[in-house]
């Protein structure tokens, strides 16, 4: 029986990666890739069962704040647009401790990227505004809160 629940997961996680190696390579998430994950939590809603009251009102909560919160600090340029809509579009897709978990090891792997990019930055002398492809960081922290519910089932 094909299980299409690991499926769309499967392709957020493939999108996941393809958005951390963009980002990596020219400091931009395309749109599209936002668009499909964000898209893929239709079908993964139902794919899991999500009642629409209260399970999808809940996700859609979260997503609206996270855009809200996150609105701001990109308005105050401290986060890219694309790094915005791939935060929101993840809210869209996971369980809420699950984004829970993604922001906390998002944070951390962001706090271990930038601080690589600077000594990077500095080492190669670079001319021109430091820009830190956080998108690696986002990808890392959807795909470790997406990997516990399939890889840690405990007895």
């Amino acid at each position: 029986m094909v299980n299409v629940e690991l499926i769309l997961a499967a392709l957020v996680a493939m999108l996941l990666v393809i958005a951390a190696v963009i980002d990596g390579r020219t400091r931009i998430i395309p749109d599209w890739l936002n668009i499909a994950i964000a898209l893929l939590a239709i079908p993964y809603w139902w794919a899991t069962q999500l009642a629409p009251w209260p399970d999808i009102a809940l996700q859609f909560g979260i997503a609206g704040l996270s855009f809200a919160i996150l609105l701001g600090i990109f308005a105050m340029g401290q986060m890219g647009g694309g790094d915005v809509k791939l935060i929101v579009a993840l809210a869209l897709f996971l369980a809420p401790l699950d984004f829970v978990r993604m922001i906390w090891i998002m944070a951390i792997a962001g706090g271990v990227l930038t601080l690589i990019m600077i000594v990077r930055y500095r080492v190669k002398k670079s001319e021109g505004t430091f820009e830190n492809p956080y998108g690696i960081a986002i990808a890392i922290g959807g795909l470790v809160a997406l990997s516990e519910r399939y890889f840690n089932h405990l007895p």
